[in-house]
């Protein structure tokens, strides 16, 4: 059994979203038996804006899209194999030239700098690539997924047995709703050690410049930390299970993989660092900085992803998502990461053609369709607050301020 969320009662959590429905128009949950927490379908963004119509849920969508779009778009993509093989040996030769950095003359250290850069950009990489693999259907047979898996998530510190059940299972079931353990947290849920280091580290309102610096760097980290001390001990100790925004389960045999798979994971980092020595720069150029600027890279967009919008039990990717606006040769880089709400509706196509549906999306759903720019994004992210006191109201810490979502169309 799942455990039992503090905002959520244990009845309801078992049944699955459905079983949180309190009539068609709203979602209500429990919050540790004495307070109540609503979730109503978004209204207009603006005065101007029209109801939604057409589908409102990830199958309708794929029912109404897929004949739109070529074969091709749904045909295995190989090549993000080759991808991760790529990175990874960037990766291999920038550990060894960081093993010999101290032999290096003095004059000649910043140049490796450059290279620390591209090692932090095959860390992006890998997971964006590895992400792409394990969706679609490139590499068939778990044995072999979970190895690529391995391959692609280890340097992030990431079990893949988890990722399938925290990314592909529950955030992708349930996006951005009471049960999605990648949501923001609650206004009336317990300050745990999770939700505070959230508050300290996540892009809002409140965010110092310290906490924002530190939080690009250790948050994907965190994240991590805190979705493993919650799957492993959890069932057994109830702090545990609520550190995350929502508990969710996993089998007695995920859980031992995870286990498995987290000790071959510090087995790869402690090699690496056996490798580089512990050399307070060789460490700092060869590790520290390509995997801290690597994951800022990637919480940069992934804090995008979904902390705009509303929360919802539809599961509408139009209405729990965003897309960014970038430069083309970032998405050429970044395997078209920004296009988020083209992934939540075919998270298994061929990320080449999210470019192509969201031409289509824009054409048939111009008003429900949200995309930004990363400026615009960000600027967003850093003027309002990151906690839910309902579906449609996100506040600070203190509840004194509030916003309601969705934000108005700039």
């Amino acid at each position: 059994m799942a455990p039992r969320s503090p905002c959520i009662p244990a009845s309801r959590l078992e049944g699955g979203p459905a079983a949180i429905a309190a009539s068609p128009g709203s979602r209500r949950a429990a919050v540790g038996g004495h307070c109540r927490f609503t979730i109503t379908r978004p209204a207009p963004s603006s005065p101007g804006d029209t109801p939604a119509s057409g589908p409102t849920t990830v199958a309708g969508y794929a029912r109404e899209l897929r004949p739109l779009l070529p074969p091709e778009a749904f045909r295995a993509d190989p090549s993000r194999l080759t991808l991760v093989l790529i990175n990874l040996a960037i990766l291999a030769l920038g550990w060894w030239m960081a093993s010999r950095l101290e032999q290096w003359p003095t004059l000649a250290l910043p140049l490796f700098l450059p290279f620390t850069l591209v090692m932090a950009n095959a860390v992006v990489v890998l997971l964006f690539a590895t992400h792409d693999l394990l969706h679609g259907s490139a590499i068939r047979g778990q044995g072999p997924r979970r190895w690529v898996g391995f391959m692609g998530l280890a340097v992030l510190w990431m079990p893949p047995t988890l990722w399938h059940a925290v990314h592909n299972r529950h955030h992708h079931g349930h996006t951005n709703s009471l049960t999605d353990p990648d949501r923001s947290y609650l206004e009336s849920q317990p300050a745990t050690w999770g939700k505070r280091i959230q508050h300290a580290f996540v892009p809002s309102d409140e965010v110092t410049p310290l906490g924002l610096a530190l939080g690009m760097g250790a948050a994907w980290w965190v994240h991590n930390l805190r979705t493993v001390v919650s799957v492993l001990f959890g069932s057994r100790i109830r702090a545990a299970a609520t550190i995350v925004p929502a508990p969710f389960g996993v089998s007695r045999r995920e859980r031992q993989a995870i286990v498995l798979e987290l000790l071959l994971i510090m087995a790869v980092h402690a090699g690496v660092i056996a490798l580089i020595g512990l050399r307070p720069l060789p460490l700092l150029l060869g590790y520290g900085l390509p995997l801290g600027l690597g994951y800022a890279v990637a919480m940069a967009y992934i804090y995008t992803n979904h902390m705009l919008c509303p929360l919802g039990e539809d599961n509408d990717p139009l209405a729990n998502s965003v897309s960014l606006q970038l430069p083309a040769w970032f998405d050429l880089l970044h395997l078209n990461f920004s296009h988020h709400v083209e992934h939540h509706i075919f998270p298994g196509m061929n990320a080449n053609f999210y470019p192509m549906l969201r031409l289509i999306l824009l054409e048939r759903y111009p008003e429900r369709y949200q995309t930004l720019s990363g400026a615009e994004a960000w600027h967003r992210l850093m003027t309002t607050p990151r906690h839910y006191r309902d579906g449609r109201t996100v506040v600070t810490w203190s509840g004194e301020r509030s916003v309601n979502l969705p934000l108005k169309r700039p």
